[in-house]
């Protein structure tokens, strides 16, 4: 097998029903779990703060459309970098356009020492943010054959393809160009092997204990051991 691939919680811990997606509660769950890091998702709001959010509404509030505080359930991507970026890896996917200035501000000010990269599904949102700064890396969502055409067109450091897409062909492909590969969401054991023993750089997953528990199984009993896992 190649060299064991980056953990990342999808949203956090996200198959843990009990602690809500894309809260510090889930990624301080995911990384407890034994994960280097995780992915999460920022929209921006009326009054320009970046949100951790998923969807466009949360509720009957469309997110765009209010301010911060009258969403207090989530987090701001600032409270996530204070808490999190010196021991993990960060995913941040950007939902939307716009939000570039102030992410990369909110980057300048708590540097991720874990690593990171930011991502999306929207092409010009990587290449505005690449255009305005050349040292953060940036990373092209795909979950299609016809958005997967595009990364070599793009200027990515990685490509975050749906795990379906991911094949031994693409990872030479992007490895051969210098760029690093990342797949999602995957959430069983044979896939997570057989993409690592093909070079994966990091696997994203709901699953995080039981992702933890194929790679690192010392890890995933120690987390099963913490009182703070009950």
């Amino acid at each position: 097998m190649a060299a064991p691939p980056l953990l990342l919680g999808h949203r956090g811990a996200r198959a843990t029903k009990t602690v809500p997606e894309n809260t510090l509660p889930s990624f301080d769950l995911a990384l407890s779990h034994g994960c280097d890091g995780f992915e999460f998702d920022v929209r921006g709001t009326i009054d320009g703060r970046s949100l951790i959010c998923h969807d466009a509404f949360v509720g009957k509030l469309k997110v765009c459309q209010v301010t911060a505080n009258q969403l207090p359930c989530c987090p701001l991507l600032e409270d996530v970098l204070r808490h999190c970026a010196h021991r993990a890896f960060l995913d941040i996917e950007l939902k939307v356009a716009g939000l570039e200035s102030c992410v990369l501000a909110a980057l300048r000010e708590c540097r991720s020492h874990g690593g990171c990269v930011v991502s999306s599904f929207l092409p010009e949102v990587v290449m505005e943010f690449k255009a305005r700064s050349a040292t953060i890396p940036v990373g092209i969502i795909c979950d299609s054959q016809a958005q997967l055409q595009r990364w070599h067109r793009l200027p990515v450091e990685f490509v975050i393809a749906h795990h379906r897409l991911v094949s031994e062909q693409l990872m030479h492909d992007v490895h051969a160009a210098g760029r690093k590969l990342f797949a999602w969401t995957v959430n069983d054991p044979a896939s997570m092997l057989r993409l690592a023993s093909w070079g994966i750089d990091a696997i994203i997953s709901d699953q995080t204990e039981l992702m933890v528990q194929t790679f690192k199984p010392h890890n995933a009993a120690t987390s099963r051991s913490d009182p703070t896992n009950a």
